[in-house]
């Protein structure tokens, strides 16, 4: 009988966003791997609870958190119930996200504010909360015993998109949020090496989750989406949730600053395949 894959055993896991689609998959997947998962939502409670009953039934252990990221008090106060419930903070997946869709013509400040505010204010707020924990953890557990590991004192995880370098007409507060959250995550990845933090991102291509459902559902459109993909299959929450935890775990110590295209190879501009 084989042992239980329990890389992540005690480690302590925020996933932002986390009650559907790939937020969803990252938290059932970091639950399953042994660590302790919180679960965050901001408005729906019962899809909430179904992700927290799912890590729970299955042997995990989590805690459900109501928690809009794109303001301060809110995000500070996920921090704290971790803290107060845990003891601890080792990883930060930092997933919610969310679509406004609209013409640039058409499209209203209101709808860019919520996208911006969401996407990249959000990560700035999440990622801030979890190295600010990082740093002062380190410290006091450095007062009883100095740390001679090399390894990284703490995780960051940001949750991108193909968009943050394939232009997306139509779409474009949220292909400027995601190309923002690169250049965060490159500058902030520079700034907090040095205390031993390590933060990367992980840009999925083209995923089956309900937000796309209307063109994977939809057999000439899924046909029309292939073209785009030259591995020929649209991705899984599963296969996001799996480079995350990659990048999550002391395999990929020495990879900071990086971003993981999860795409097919969506990116390798697969209308040129046949010499354009």
């Amino acid at each position: 009988m084989s042992t239980p894959d329990q890389r992540f055993k005690d480690k302590v896991v925020i996933v932002t966003g986390s009650s559907s689609g790939i937020g969803k998959a990252c938290a059932v997947y970091f639950g399953q791997l042994g660590a302790k998962v919180v679960v965050n939502y901001s408005a729906n409670a019962d899809a909430g609870n179904e992700v927290l009953e799912e890590i729970t039934k299955n042997g995990g252990t989590a805690i459900l958190v109501k928690a809009d990221v794109s303001k301060e008090e809110e995000v500070k106060a996920m921090f704290n119930q971790t803290i107060a419930t845990y003891g601890r903070l080792d990883i930060l997946v930092s997933n919610a996200g969310l679509q406004q869709d609209s013409s640039f013509l058409e499209m209203t400040l209101q709808q860019w504010q919520k996208v911006i505010d969401v996407n990249l204010t959000g990560q700035f707020l999440a990622c801030r909360e979890a190295a600010r924990q990082f740093v002062a953890q380190e410290a006091a557990a450095s007062k009883d015993e100095p740390n001679h590991s090399e390894l990284s004192i703490g995780k960051i995880i940001l949750m991108s998109s193909v968009h943050d370098i394939i232009p997306w007409a139509g779409h474009v507060n949220y292909a400027a949020s995601k190309g923002g959250i690169m250049m965060f995550m490159k500058s902030i990845s520079q700034e907090l090496a040095p205390h031993k933090i390590r933060v990367n991102s992980v840009s999925p291509g083209a995923i089956k989750t309900t937000i796309n459902k209307e063109v994977w559902s939809d057999p000439e459109k899924y046909k029309g989406l292939l073209n785009l993909i030259p591995y020929k299959r649209i991705g899984t929450p599963q296969d996001v949730a799996k480079a995350v935890g990659w990048l999550a775990s002391d395999d990929s110590d020495y990879v900071n600053g990086e971003t993981l295209y999860t795409d097919g190879g969506m990116t390798l501009y697969p209308e040129f395949a046949d010499n354009g």
